[in-house]
């Protein structure tokens, strides 16, 4: 019998804006997988995206853990440190 695994994957095509789809998946499910699942591997292939879990940049292959949230990161326009006022 296969483990399952609840694991989040999140987007933000826009400020102040956030997609967040909660999914079970089995255990020994890959980052990549996932994505196909949830139907947001086109925006993570996108030019310029990367991915990561919880804060860390990781690999499409990273095989995932329960609890994981697979976050979608978009290239920033702007410098936060030239946006403070």
């Amino acid at each position: 019998m296969t483990a399952l695994l609840n694991i989040t994957v999140v987007y933000s095509p826009a400020p102040r804006e956030v997609q967040e789809k909660s999914m079970v998946v089995h255990s020994g499910c890959t980052v990549l997988q996932a994505l196909q699942q949830a139907e947001m591997l086109d925006i993570a292939l996108s030019e310029g995206n990367t991915v990561g879990i919880w804060g860390k940049k990781t690999s499409p292959s990273h095989v995932l853990e329960n609890q994981d949230r697979i976050e979608i990161y978009r290239p920033l326009k702007v410098d936060p440190k030239v946006a403070r006022p």
